[in-house]
């Protein structure tokens, strides 16, 4: 597939060089690597787009390239909305052609991976048989980078998405916190006792607490909360794993606060789990995708299914929705589920 240039004829090949040598650190190298091409194949082809534009998009020093010119910036982000239309083309091509077959990808963290999406997988794998699924795990940031560049379908977390002005993003569930103990530790009267005696943050701030990493499953409320009160949290462990915290609970490393879908009545029962929603601000799961994905009926099925509210016309109106502030007025009344 070409462009027509004003000389010759720009490639769509070209394009997905240079924007992958963008992202490879300039590492010509690898990028040939990747795509299972040659290097002075990749260096021919920029140089040639050079030529057709008329302008240098790699500044060099001897073969190596240092730095993107100012535009080489803009040439490189256009090449990828180009890069990212031929794959909604096909992906229309292939909707009309068999709706029911295709790919899906999703990047999300380990406790929505482990904890949620399961069953979710499951129902729509059900349904769906000849659509493969791709999960990517990652931080919240990575996972909403992976969205924005168009390397998934969808990005599932909670926080990190509101720094990416490219993506789409649809509130699914409300959630809040569990603080997990052994069944010997001095709190675990707490998660039996139907008393006045409740869980509080001083409680808390007088003892160890093993949680998750920053910017992690709702971690900064957490932190918002101890703040606020005028204590300052003793965080001796951090993991992105919500298994880990458990396990290092069970060691005695300290007290466990994590998201209370984490907490598995039959596989945690060596643990109490102490209701915390009093203390911290509830959070919220979202799910985003890049802003002119052509939506396929098995995408949408899938949106339904991890969050029953967004329905296809929800999905389709906050998808053409000019602006964030229009897009959030959609769900400004609409109650969330509970987690």
């Amino acid at each position: 597939m070409a462009i027509i240039g004003r000389g010759r004829i720009m490639k769509l090949q070209q394009l997905r060089y240079i924007w992958e040598v963008a992202h490879h650190d300039l590492n010509v190298s690898a990028t040939a690597q990747s795509l299972y091409t040659s290097q002075p194949g990749i260096s021919k082809q920029i140089r040639l787009l050079e030529d057709e534009l008329g302008v240098e998009i790699f500044a060099r020093s001897g073969k190596h390239l240092t730095r993107v010119t100012p535009a080489g910036e803009a040439i490189i982000e256009m090449a990828g909305e180009i890069l990212s239309k031929t794959q909604y083309i096909k992906q229309v091509a292939e909707e009309f052609s068999n709706e029911r077959v295709g790919s899906l990808s999703i990047a999300t963290t380990h406790t929505q991976a482990r904890y949620v999406l399961p069953s979710v997988i499951g129902d729509f794998k059900t349904e769906f048989p000849d659509v493969s699924l791709h999960m990517n795990q990652g931080t919240p940031i990575q996972i909403a980078e992976l969205a924005a560049g168009g390397h998934v379908d969808f990005a599932i977390a909670t926080e990190g998405m509101d720094h990416f002005q490219d993506l789409v993003s649809m509130p699914c569930y409300e959630w809040n916190r569990s603080v997990v103990v052994p069944k010997s530790h001095p709190l675990a009267r707490l998660g039996h006792s139907a008393g006045s005696e409740k869980l509080t943050l001083e409680l808390l701030a007088a003892e160890p607490l093993v949680t998750y990493v920053f910017g992690f499953t709702g971690r900064s409320k957490l932190d918002d909360a101890f703040l606020d009160e005028g204590h300052e949290p003793n965080v001796v462990f951090t993991a992105t794993d919500t298994d880990v915290i458990k396990t290092y609970v069970r060691l005695g490393l300290g007290v466990g606060i994590i998201a209370s879908m984490a907490y598995d009545p039959e596989l945690d029962k060596d643990l109490v789990a102490i209701d915390a929603s009093h203390l911290f601000a509830s959070s919220i799961t979202h799910i985003c995708f890049r802003k002119g994905t052509f939506l396929r009926r098995f995408m949408f099925d899938f949106i339904e299914r991890f969050a029953p509210h967004l329905t296809p016309e929800l999905v389709s109106a906050a998808a053409g929705a000019s602006n964030r502030t229009e897009r959030e007025k959609l769900f400004a009344q609409m109650p969330l589920p509970l987690a």
